[in-house]
């Protein structure tokens, strides 16, 4: 059978079995569940898992969009710009890149606009810009909006999702951002102007022992992990092991930190109901 030779194969590929390019960002997978979902099921459910109910982080022009009746925001320009008190290696890159990455010149975001029809002053940490944490910069633009906010007598609606806390590579400047905020918020409240926190995940640090939990309401998003020490550092610290659901808005909630918790998609009809009722004083005649 010496003769004998397999015969050749050349196996041709049907046009129809070309490899289909998936566009980039098309699927994504749920940061808890690990769910595969689709750009459409995230932008219809506000980033909010539909299996599991996670919810996923927001830009803060994404929170924007949510919260602000659409054709009426208008952003206000940040009068101030981080510099380098410490000369902290590598900070200006570090800064350079997430204005990249974001396109925001510091981690907060501010403006006007209305909220089902009522016109509010709102802020907005950005999580994308080096863990949304407050330099200088974030502590005075609050400052100032709140001073806005006063002076115009729109209720102030400050998002926090800071889980960086106080920026360390600005050192004690940064810790001063927590007095100047609070002293802020004081002044707004002695005008009898209403001030709401809405607390995401994560909110940590110096903005949770200060800005983020003063509002005369504090709501917070499901499952959001609110802390000001870590919980490694505090079981360390007491030698003790922390109660299970420790710093979630749920537990938050149930020991009064909080006022209420609810769900990305109904945040927005929420705020519009509470500012029905915490309406601006009347200036003194």
């Amino acid at each position: 059978m010496a003769w004998f030779k397999k015969p050749k194969y050349t196996i041709v590929r049907a046009a129809s079995e070309k490899k289909t390019e998936i566009p980039e960002g098309m699927f994504s997978k749920c940061e808890e569940c690990g769910e595969v979902l689709t750009r459409k099921q995230l932008d219809t459910s506000f980033k909010v898992c539909p299996k599991c109910g996670c919810h996923m982080g927001l830009s803060a022009r994404e929170r924007v969009e949510i919260l602000i009746d659409p054709g009426t925001w208008q952003e206000m320009p940040l009068a101030t710009r981080s510099g380098d008190p410490l000369g902290f290696a590598d900070y200006p890159a570090k800064l350079a890149r997430a204005r990249q990455a974001t396109g925001l010149e510091d981690a907060f975001l501010k403006g006007v606009g209305r909220l089902q029809g009522i016109p509010v002053a709102l802020g907005i940490t950005d999580f994308g810009f080096m863990g949304g944490s407050m330099g200088s910069v974030v502590g005075e633009e609050i400052a100032r909006l709140a001073e806005h906010a006063g002076a115009a007598r729109l209720p102030l609606i400050l998002v926090s999702g800071s889980g960086g806390g106080a920026r360390m590579q600005e050192g004690i400047l940064s810790l001063m951002q927590m007095a100047k905020t609070s002293a802020a918020l004081a002044r707004l409240s002695d005008l009898g102007v209403p001030y709401i926190s809405v607390l995401t995940h994560p909110t940590g640090g110096g903005v949770t022992a200060s800005w983020a939990v003063l509002g005369d309401l504090n709501l917070a998003e499901p499952n959001a992990l609110i802390m000001f020490a870590g919980a490694r550092v505090i079981e360390q610290t007491i030698r003790q092991r922390l109660p299970k659901g420790f710093q979630r808005s749920e537990f938050l909630l149930e020991h009064g930190v909080v006022d209420m918790v609810v769900e990305r998609g109904r945040m927005k009809e929420t705020l519009g109901l509470a500012l029905t009722y915490l309406k601006p004083r009347a200036l003194a005649a």
